[in-house]
């Protein structure tokens, strides 16, 4: 068998998508329609998309033995990704999300439950031998301890959570969102300077159509974002962390592999969902 490249641990969901014509304010009521429902979860859904680009990945995280934990599960394993260390809690809830998606503008408001299960215990998931390590922080004890002894990491910061700071010691790439950035420091380009300063060697700060901010070596970078006619802003931070470590796995230039990420997350919002957008990686040119 040939070795693993991406094994990553964190959120896996299922989420129900409905589009609104606009957000209501509290009491209100909104129509919903064209309902869908598709897995997510950060880390589940990048190592979705690189093993839709011919990857071999790995995943670890909680679920519930309800239905719900069964389709995470086939869904991951339908194309191709181990998820032989998903851990399923008896009697307990796999994480589950309804997102309310506002027709014209992608953007969204998202409405969720953790799992309800225990999370990872220290050494309760055995780490395989990989090129990549790709966690969101949510675990964050198992991640730090699976971070210490792992080849590359990388983290998928979406919100500051307790324990998160932590994985700054050990990432190797860490990219946050707008608001874990507005959190963490009083500008992107400040999160990713404090980002450096605790060893991180390439630090980002994603802000949707906005594009990115990147500090690596002695650049920093401000890319834009690919022009897209956005339906659906959800899983594009996913997608971009999914690019990024595609990019890097290719050994192209930083500067090569943020544009990847980019256009990926973009190609990502053009659809209903993080996982129906994902384009074929050649069609990046």
């Amino acid at each position: 068998m040939d070795p693993l490249e991406v094994f990553g641990l964190g959120q896996c969901t299922v989420d129900r998508l409905g589009l609104v014509d606009s957000f209501p304010a509290p009491d209100g009521k909104r129509q919903f329609s064209d309902m869908v429902a598709q897995c997510g979860g950060p880390v589940a859904t990048a190592l979705y998309a690189l093993a839709r680009w011919g990857r071999r990945c790995a995943f670890a995280g909680v679920v519930g033995d309800d239905p719900e934990g069964t389709v995470i599960r086939d869904d991951l394993e339908d194309v191709g990704v181990d998820a032989s260390r998903l851990l399923v809690r008896e009697g307990c809830r796999s994480q589950y999300a309804f997102i309310a998606v506002e027709r014209g503008s992608g953007r969204r408001m998202i409405f969720w439950q953790q799992p309800t299960g225990a999370p990872p215990a220290v050494g309760e998931i055995e780490s395989p031998a990989c090129e990549v390590f790709l966690t969101d922080g949510l675990f964050a004890e198992a991640s730090v301890e699976i971070a210490k002894r792992s080849k590359r990491v990388v983290v998928d910061a979406g919100t500051l959570r307790e324990g998160t700071e932590a994985l700054l010691d050990h990432a190797h790439v860490f990219v946050a969102s707008e608001s874990f950035a507005r959190a963490f420091a009083d500008s992107p380009e400040q999160a990713c300077a404090r980002m450096r300063e605790r060893g991180v060697e390439l630090a980002g700060v994603t802000l949707g159509a906005n594009g990115y901010v990147a500090s690596f070596g002695d650049t920093l970078l401000r890319g834009a974002a690919h022009a897209v006619e956005a339906v659906d802003t959800t899983g594009c931070g996913d997608i971009f962390h999914a690019g990024l470590i595609e990019g890097l796995l290719r050994d192209w230039p930083t500067g090569r592999a943020l544009d990847f990420a980019a256009w990926a997350a973009a190609r990502c919002a053009a659809k209903v969902g993080g996982r129906a957008g994902i384009a074929p990686a050649e069609e990046y040119t």
